[in-house]
């Protein structure tokens, strides 16, 4: 583990080079231990697949009070991490139907499966959060099952529908608000990924360190449930 200033207000801590699902209890457990000890200086944490930025307020401290600071913190948290079960499971439904999964099919027509098949596998396995990104509340979770892993579309829609759930190479995501996007939509959830109304802190459904288990429903349920589809 490395920490090193990156700029005149943020240090960075590098946790590992490749992407490894063991770091993700490490990086969570860094990301809470320095937001409970070091929040009077600090402005944000950023967690990412293999690194952790602090972003702090440099009127009240320098670099080299940080480096040491969350060099500290963090070794201290690492080893408490090692032996902890990473983040809080959550549940998200989802419809699985071609209607509102843009690629279900030809998706599973590339892998010569059964839609069936394909929903099974995505819903056969716990996936941890990676980062958060790209938009508010959009998780990378992973790994997917590698018989369904596929690369981006080359050219991406103009608007992706909300709660949209989609695959991008060893990845799957939700889709929190509309937008564009070239990720391979294979169902779409009513849970509600981000609320900026929300101002506990919380605005984001999921964290890094929290592990995903999707849920099948049918189309009654997702709309009793608020889903829509015109959205």
């Amino acid at each position: 583990m490395q920490v090193r200033a990156v700029s005149e207000n943020a240090v960075l801590i590098e946790f590992g080079q490749q992407i490894d699902e063991a770091l993700i209890p490490v990086i969570a457990a860094a990301t809470n231990t320095l937001t409970e000890q070091l929040s009077s200086v600090l402005i944000d944490l950023i967690p990412s697949y293999t690194t952790l930025l602090c972003i702090y307020d440099y009127n009240q401290v320098d670099s080299h009070w940080m480096i040491r600071t969350v060099q500290r913190l963090v070794d201290a948290s690492v080893a408490s991490a090692v032996l902890a079960e990473s983040g809080r499971l959550v549940e998200i439904p989802v419809w699985y139907d071609p209607s509102v999964g843009y690629d279900l099919e030809a998706l599973a027509d590339s892998k010569a499966m059964s839609v069936i098949d394909l929903i099974e596998l995505h819903t056969g396995r716990d996936y941890q959060v990676f980062a958060i990104g790209f938009n508010p509340g959009f998780a990378f979770l992973g790994r997917l099952d590698e018989r369904i892993a596929t690369p981006r579309h080359e050219s991406p829609r103009k608007s992706v529908a909300r709660g949209s759930v989609g695959i991008a190479d060893a990845q799957t995501a939700v889709y929190p608000l509309p937008s564009p996007g070239g990720w391979n939509i294979v169902g779409r959830t009513p849970q509600p990924m981000f609320d900026a109304s929300n101002r506990d802190g919380h605005a984001s459904l999921l964290h890094v360190g929290d592990r995903v288990r999707f849920v099948p429903i049918d189309r009654s349920e997702f709309l009793t449930r608020g889903g829509r589809l015109d959205d």
